[in-house]
């Protein structure tokens, strides 16, 4: 089964929204309502459940033919068989996660409000390049703020999927897909909502307003 991911919501996973033995209920109900991309965060490197809670997600998302990316470890996402792998400022390398997981991984990279990173990035080979926050964050509440123009300057310097992340809701995603953004990063305001299906659905809805065009990018389960 083949979907598009790089157009739409991109629902990431918090353990603090998300109680220990619910993560796989609350993913489905995000792509219930219309994720396009799933990201596995759980920064709790020592933590042994993560290991059977990933493979366990990454087996519900295959199922219905949505990628599966895990922030920052790439050595998990290697044993879990997930799509590809997020990477921070501080984390490995963009080469180093290729060879590790192959020429079909899905590699992003944050840029927060650097364009010539994104530049660099999708030069390098990263599959989509993500900038933000944009708005006040549960998550990152000290993370440089970034300016929704950047989301345009990056649409005509690269030619991947233009990511945003950062606060973003329903009622403030429209502004930064009409500037740019091919997907929106959405934690908190999709799990921590208690209906989680009809959050992902409002933000996934943005999408269906004419706002973009998408370029969207091919995926294919494993």
């Amino acid at each position: 089964m083949i979907r598009p991911w790089g157009h739409g919501l991109y629902a990431v996973t918090e353990p603090g929204l998300i109680a220990t033995g619910d993560w796989a209920t609350r993913v489905n109900a995000a792509i219930a309502g219309g994720a396009a991309l799933i990201q596995y965060r759980d920064k709790a490197d020592a933590e042994p459940h993560r290991l059977d809670q990933l493979r366990a997600i990454v087996t519900l998302c295959h199922a219905q033919g949505v990628p599966l990316i895990v922030n920052d470890d790439i050595p998990l996402a290697a044993a879990v068989g997930a799509d590809g792998v997020h990477l921070g400022r501080d984390d490995a390398r963009l080469a180093a996660a290729r060879q590790a997981l192959g020429a079909h991984a899905i590699i992003g990279v944050s840029c927060y409000n650097d364009l010539s990173r994104a530049v660099v990035a999708a030069e390098a080979g990263a599959d989509y390049v993500a900038f933000g926050r944009f708005f006040p964050s549960h998550t990152k509440p000290h993370a440089p703020r970034a300016d929704a123009e950047i989301l345009s300057l990056a649409k005509r310097r690269v030619n991947v999927p233009v990511v945003a992340i950062g606060g973003i809701t329903a009622d403030n995603g429209a502004a930064l897909i009409a500037a740019g953004a091919d997907l929106l990063a959405v934690i908190h305001g999709v799990f921590g909502q208690a209906d989680v299906t009809a959050a992902a659905r409002s933000i996934a809805g943005l999408f269906d307003c004419g706002a973009i065009k998408p370029r969207p990018k091919a995926f294919s389960v494993k």
